[in-house]
Formats: C-alpha cells, sequence, structure tokens
C-alpha cells in the first residue's frame, strides 16, 4: 500500500534502522525485534507529503486517512501543503491584492477587504472546500455588526457582504479544482429614498452656492449646476473630468471610469448650447491631463491646480441649504434626484435612463420616477378641460 511511516530513531544496541510492521502497529529493529521505536515518527506519503508525529498511533491514523482519500480519489495534495495554498485567508488575500491592481474604487477594494477579513474571523485559514452552503448561510446571517457603532448592519450591507463573498467564492471555483461554489442564501432588503426637492427650490440653492463660492472658486457653482442639468453624471465622476474629457466641439462629457455602464467606453453627457457657451466663459489648460475641478488659487490647505476635494461641492451645497433653511437634503438627492423626480411628470421612466441618465438597467433610479402621479396629473388635467368646456361655474364641495 501506498505510504510508510519511519521513525528517526536508531536500534539502542545494534544502532539500526525500525521497520515498519503494520501487522504488529509499530516500528521495529529487524536483529533485535522486541526493540520498537517509541518517538521521532515521520509520514511520508508519495514524494509530496512528509509530516513529523511524536507518538505511533497519530502517524499511523493520519497516513490511514491519506490511504482512504487515495483510495477514493479524492486525495489532493495541496490540502497538506506547509504553504496551505487552499486555506481560506491565504485565498482571501490573493483575490484582494488582484482587486487592488485593477480600476476599481479604492472604496470598494475597501468594503471587500471588511467583508471577507469578517469571515477570516470566522474561517480563518480552514480549507476553502470545507466552506459549503450551510457554512455560508450561517456566516451570513450571523448577527453582524457595525464595528464602530455596535449597531447591527443593515439589509443592504448584508446583501453587499453576500455579494463581495459570492464574487470570491466563484473566483475560488474557477481556479481551483475540487471547490464547487456553494449556494447562497436569498438576501432581501428595500433601498431608503434621498430626500428631494422641487426644481424651484433646486434652483434657489444652486443660486445660494452661486452667491457664496463664485468669488472663492467659481468651478464650484458650475459644477454643481451641471450635476443638477446631466443627472448621468454623479458628483465623484464629476469631480474626476478632465480637461480632455470636455469636447465642446462636439458638445460631449467623457466620464471615462463610470459606476456603471461600459467602463471601456465610459458615457458621454450630451451638452446643450447654453453650457456649451457656459463652460467656454472659464480658462482652460492646454495641459489635457489636469482636472477641470481643480483650484485655481491657492488658499489655506490648497493648492493652485489641485483637484477638488471628494466633499467640495457637498460642502458648499450643504451652506446654501443651511443659509436657505432646506433641511435633509444632500448634494446627490438634490440635485440627480431631485431632477429625475421632475422629469418623470413629462417622460417615461426609459426615456430618461436613455437620455438622462446613460443606464438602461439602473434599478435603483426607478424608484423616482412617478409614473402613477404622471398618470394621476393627466387625468385631473383631462377632467378640469372637461369642467371649463361643459359646466358654467365650478362649485366647491364642503369636506
Amino acid at each position: 500500500m501506498k505510504g510508510r511511516i519511519y521513525s528517526m530513531q536508531k536500534c539502542p544496541l545494534c544502532g539500526g534502522i525500525f521497520y515498519h510492521d503494520e501487522n504488529r502497529a509499530g516500528l521495529f529493529c529487524k536483529q533485535h525485534p522486541q526493540i520498537a521505536a517509541n518517538s521521532k515518527f515521520v509520514v511520508r506519503f508519495g514524494r509530496s507529503i512528509t509530516k513529523r508525529f511524536r507518538e505511533y498511533h497519530e502517524a499511523e491514523r493520519f497516513l490511514t486517512g491519506l490511504r482512504f482519500e487515495n483510495d477514493k480519489g479524492t486525495f489532493d495534495v495541496r490540502d497538506y501543503r506547509k504553504d496551505n495554498p487552499l486555506g481560506f485567508k491565504n485565498l482571501a488575500n490573493k483575490w484582494i491584492e488582484q482587486k487592488k491592481r485593477t480600476k476599481i474604487k479604492k472604496k470598494t477594494v475597501q468594503s471587500y477587504e471588511n467583508f471577507l477579513n469578517r469571515a477570516i474571523d470566522v474561517w480563518g485559514q480552514g480549507n476553502v472546500k470545507t466552506i459549503g452552503t450551510g457554512e455560508v448561510e450561517d456566516f451570513l446571517m450571523a448577527d453582524h455588526r457595525d464595528k464602530r457603532t455596535n449597531e447591527k448592519i443593515s439589509d443592504k450591507t448584508r446583501h453587499n457582504m453576500k455579494s463581495c463573498l459570492h464574487q470570491f467564492l466563484k473566483w475560488v471555483a474557477r481556479r481551483e479544482k475540487g471547490f464547487e461554489l456553494p449556494e447562497f442564501p436569498e438576501i432581501a432588503f428595500e433601498l431608503g429614498w434621498r430626500n428631494t426637492v422641487s426644481i424651484g427650490v433646486q434652483q434657489a440653492i444652486i443660486e445660494e452656492v452661486k452667491r457664496i463660492s463664485f468669488k472663492i472658486e467659481p468651478k464650484i457653482w458650475l459644477g454643481i449646476k451641471l450635476l443638477a442639468t446631466y443627472i448621468k453624471i454623479r458628483p465623484g465622476e464629476m469631480r474626476n473630468v478632465k480637461e480632455r474629457d470636455i469636447n465642446l466641439e462636439s458638445g460631449v462629457i467623457h466620464i471615462r471610469h463610470p459606476k456603471e455602464g461600459s467602463r471601456k467606453q465610459g458615457k458621454f453627457a450630451i451638452l446643450d448650447g447654453e453650457d456649451i457657451e457656459l463652460i467656454k466663459s472659464f480658462p482652460r489648460s492646454i495641459d489635457p491631463d489636469l482636472y477641470f475641478f481643480r483650484h485655481m488659487a491657492t488658499r489655506s490647505g490648497v493648492k493652485v491646480g489641485e483637484q477638488f476635494g471628494p466633499k467640495y461641492f457637498k460642502k458648499f451645497w450643504d451652506k446654501a441649504c443651511d443659509n436657505l433653511g432646506v433641511k435633509g437634503v444632500d448634494l446627490y438627492g438634490g440635485t440627480k434626484h431631485s431632477t429625475a423626480t421632475a422629469l418623470g411628470e413629462f417622460m417615461t421612466p426609459e426615456e430618461i435612463k436613455r437620455g438622462g441618465t446613460g443606464s438602461a438597467t439602473n434599478k435603483a433610479f426607478e424608484r423616482y420616477f412617478q409614473p402613477r402621479r404622471r398618470e394621476s396629473v393627466k387625468v385631473v388635467s383631462t377632467i378640469k378641460d372637461l369642467q371649463k368646456k361643459r359646466a358654467g361655474k365650478v362649485v366647491k364641495m364642503q369636506k
């Protein structure tokens, strides 16, 4: 049978080596068969596996297990390698390193790392092949809490954790023979609503942004104004626009690395004539790699030519809202989603997604369209037209 047990000991009488005798369940000297090895046992199984044991029965049990797997056809030398190539932690760290080398946003990779660290706390360096449907379900449905607040994580966060783990284990199943992707439980969640404002209030906020920021940095107002008009562009994407991405001859802004849609082609916002002329009124740089939304003067904490910070638009939007007494409306909700909500009164969601958002599959955005309200307005408008045409006087009914 494949595999043997050896001992580093020598016979104390003749110095000879001990030989494995499975019938007597031990290692004995051929010249002195009454002398048995009692320590320093080594199991060798083929050329790949060598493992040391203190006791014979431990070595025997290990060898029996290897032979059993070999007979069943399930033996995998990777399960016994010292570097543990199938260890969950080893594979998770390797996957994260691959993600860091892609164009995925740093914040997204950090989320992946956080989710997988939670899994590492549970599975450690355990063999990934031992993780099945039950283990996945138990992990995802466990009492996970926010590490800062100790509050239970939301269903959306739990869903994102599931998505991350699924991506990772799918990658493992593709590259590691012998691992089958487990089934994942359904995790339902409802997306929260962002507060929105009417177009009138939105424009008042934007005018207030202009009043408080134009002398400091006029492109703050320009960026927020464009966000409210070209709703396919996200605030982070707007901030990352470079000089080369604005083609005023063609009338487009090119978003090279969008959150949704094709990352190879990017997405395009089609500018109207008024905004083309507006952008022309701002000085441009001959350096195509400079960020368009950059600081034009040195002030405390910033230098000329530096890109706007991640919260720069938000800072002035929030200040304008405070000045006007508008509460609970963030930059995203007050620009992109407020405009989408207003458009829902006049256009279908499909029309808006195709022409406004540049996405045909953005489910989250559908919540901001109001088809029922649009239909209701149409019906009420028709009724009122009929009332005006057919009745000489409208009598208000008491409630």
